[in-house]
């Protein structure tokens, strides 16, 4: 296979992939009360549809980038999306919340061997100057997903039930994981020679769960709790792994990587301040403004559509400037627009709301793609595994925080 026939292949089946998960994420949000009254499910089993996917994603991410690492990277990827396909056909025939749920967060943790390894798949295949368009092309597919998601999501919902959602994401990552197996005859295992380190994973993940159960619990004295004993296990794992023989995130790639550390501490908090906006727009628009909620998913995807149009450009603008000044500029846009938020009323027009949004998502397109660049770009090839499961993994600690501050 030459270059240019296997860049193409990667970058497709990275799109198709890219694109599976944040679709069924935003469709099933919409679909939770119609799986509620199938399954009998309580309101706080629901809430469990969205958390159990979350726990198996934030858990497996890093492990699974540094198993990429070791074992290879197309064959982690591959079997994520073999093992999507299945746990994502056995839910449509599901009967049970029990199930469903456990289903969940087998999905989760077939995401994580997605995530974990595609961008670093990419960035393995696609030099410098052409990496920034590469990943763009990538997250552009991820916001298609979330522009397509509640829409798509809905219409699928209404006129065919919940499981016809897991029906069509069945052949989608299908066929991605067959493109993979013909396509893509290349493997990368930068650090064969090394192990897995269970300890620090075990560590890791523990301090992951309980982190995120307790957020889902603020402000609870419990959610309290919890936090703060995942916290000291987080702090545990970044110890030990200072000591270890095979470390699952070497220690100096934060203290003496500038760029991997800040750029990651960055997608962190930016994933922290923005991820509850459609939460709260949602409630504005219907309780407030009045609003059906087709109407009103309208107007919220105004923000994915504007990242669709510019993270291809974005990212090739990162080829060719300083990735941290663009991210910089597309933080400075987002803050502006949260800013802006502040002061809307039940009187402000549809008009302002949806400039305001328009401005979040091109904040979101200049942010992401170049940063995503620059962590990619920042490490050598052996940790492109690592790297990539890190930034899943600050991105998901983003977005739990961004909820718990919304749920408080």
């Amino acid at each position: 296979m030459n270059t240019g026939e296997l860049k193409r292949s990667v970058l497709y089946v990275a799109a198709f992939a890219a694109f599976i998960t944040p679709f069924m994420g935003a469709s099933v949000n919409l679909a939770l009360p119609a799986i509620g009254n199938e399954l009998e499910a309580s309101a706080k089993q629901l809430n469990w549809v969205v958390t159990a996917y979350l726990l198996g994603t934030a858990v497996f991410l890093l492990p699974f980038g540094r198993l990429g690492d070791i074992l290879g990277r197309k064959k982690i990827f591959m079997s994520g999306l073999i093992l999507f396909t299945l746990t994502t056909a056995c839910i449509i025939f599901t009967q049970s919340i029990t199930f469903f749920l456990v289903f969940r967060v087998l999905q989760g943790v077939s995401s994580a061997m997605i995530f974990g390894t595609s961008m670093a798949i990419i960035t393995s295949v696609f030099p410098p100057g052409e990496r920034g368009r590469a990943l763009g092309i990538n997250i552009t597919a991820v916001y298609a997903g979330l522009s397509s998601g509640p829409f798509l999501g809905g219409l699928l919902t209404e006129y065919l039930g919940w499981r016809s959602i897991f029906a069509v994401l069945v052949p989608i990552s299908a066929i991605a994981a067959y493109l993979t197996y013909r396509k893509i005859r290349t493997e990368w295992a930068e650090a064969r020679e090394e192990k897995l380190d269970l300890p620090g994973s075990a560590l890791l993940g523990g301090g992951l769960v309980l982190s995120i159960i307790g957020f889902s619990r603020i402000p609870g004295t419990t959610g309290v709790v919890l936090i703060i004993t995942g916290l000291l296990f987080i702090m545990s794992f970044l110890i030990y792994e200072k000591y270890a023989s095979f470390p699952l995130l070497d220690i100096n790639l934060l203290l003496s990587n500038k760029v991997f550390s800040l750029s990651n501490l960055a997608a962190m908090i930016h994933y922290a301040a923005t991820s509850g906006i459609g939460f709260f727009m949602s409630l504005y628009l219907q309780y407030l403004k009045g609003l059906d909620a087709r109407t009103a998913g309208f107007i919220i995807m105004t923000q994915p559509v504007i990242m669709v149009i510019f993270s291809i450009p974005a990212g090739k603008l990162s080829d060719k400037r300083n990735p941290g000044h663009i991210a910089s500029a597309g933080i400075g846009l987002t803050s502006l627009g949260i800013f802006a938020l502040t002061f809307i009323q039940q009187s402000t027009s549809l008009a302002y709301i949806i400039a305001i949004l328009a401005l979040n998502g091109l904040g979101f397109a200049l942010f992401s793609s170049p940063n995503s660049n620059a962590i990619m770009s920042s490490v050598e090839k052996k940790h492109l595994g690592v790297a990539s499961g890190m930034l899943g993994t600050m991105r998901m600690i983003g977005q739990t925080t961004s909820l718990g501050i919304a749920m408080m």
